[in-house]
């Protein structure tokens, strides 16, 4: 049964991308998701299986070709490309892996960037918070080459924090760090949803970075073929593993 819309952060109804015009390619073919509010999602598959085109789409840095996105109650569809800007900025947050911090600015100028470029009134109290639970408070008049990978990840995931956003896309987040770090940065991840019900929308290639996660999609083919509740990263890994021995002709299911 589909969870109520209050539930939900961000909807995906039947949304397919495709590019190209003379030798097209189906980079989704009508997909159907709902990532409910306060839970982390990791979405995985294969290269060239969708799941970057999804999450583009999901958070309206790309609009699909037919079918349609909702965050909140907005739907993206009837949105302008001002209004898709505005959104953005004010309602949702991303993470990188490769950290697209501004060299020339300072951690804590990186961190208000957004709220800034979104015009809003900043409440201290909330950016102070931000900063003590990511860690930065004694760097906060660094600049991000100063840093290490993970202290830079952790001011991209404040950055993304600033604005109290409704959801937050990470796409492969820890794919630059080594395993320690990593397991850091996704512990940070994970309390943002057990400590103050953020929704996180994930898309990584290991498997134990989605054991993190409440729930994993599987896309292959532009399509889901796995939905899985909390199965843990061997589960993961045994399911990606079947895929990849599968034709392809059979991963529509």
């Amino acid at each position: 049964m589909s969870a109520p819309l209050g539930d939900d952060a961000v909807i995906v109804e039947r949304v397919s991308k495709t590019y190209g015009d003379e030798v097209p390619v189906v980079a989704l073919a009508g997909i159907d998701a709902r990532f409910r509010r306060g839970t982390m999602t990791a979405v995985m598959g294969p290269s060239g299986s969708g799941k970057s085109t999804l999450l583009h789409c999901a958070a309206g840095l790309d609009r699909p070709s037919s079918g349609r996105v909702v965050i909140g109650a907005t739907d993206l569809s009837s949105l302008s490309e001002k209004q898709l800007t505005e959104l953005r900025r004010g309602r949702v947050g991303f993470v990188f892996q490769a950290f697209n911090l501004v060299g020339a600015l300072t951690v804590e100028q990186n961190i208000l960037l957004p709220s800034r470029l979104a015009g809003g009134a900043k409440d201290p109290a909330w950016v102070t918070g931000v900063i003590e639970r990511v860690g930065l408070a004694e760097r906060l008049r660094h600049r991000p080459a100063e840093l290490s990978g993970g202290q830079q990840q952790r001011v991209a995931i404040a950055r993304a924090l600033v604005t109290r956003p409704e959801v937050i896309f990470c796409d492969e987040p820890t794919g630059a760090l080594d395993t320690q770090t990593a397991a850091e940065v996704l512990g940070l991840l994970r309390s943002m949803v057990d400590q103050s019900g953020q929704t996180i929308v994930m898309v990584t290639h290991d498997p134990v970075a989605a054991s993190y996660a409440d729930r994993v999609m599987v896309l292959a083919d532009g399509r889901i073929v796995r939905d899985m509740p909390q199965p843990g990263a061997q589960r993961i890994a045994e399911e990606l593993a079947m895929l990849g021995r599968r034709p392809a002709a059979s991963r529509e299911g």
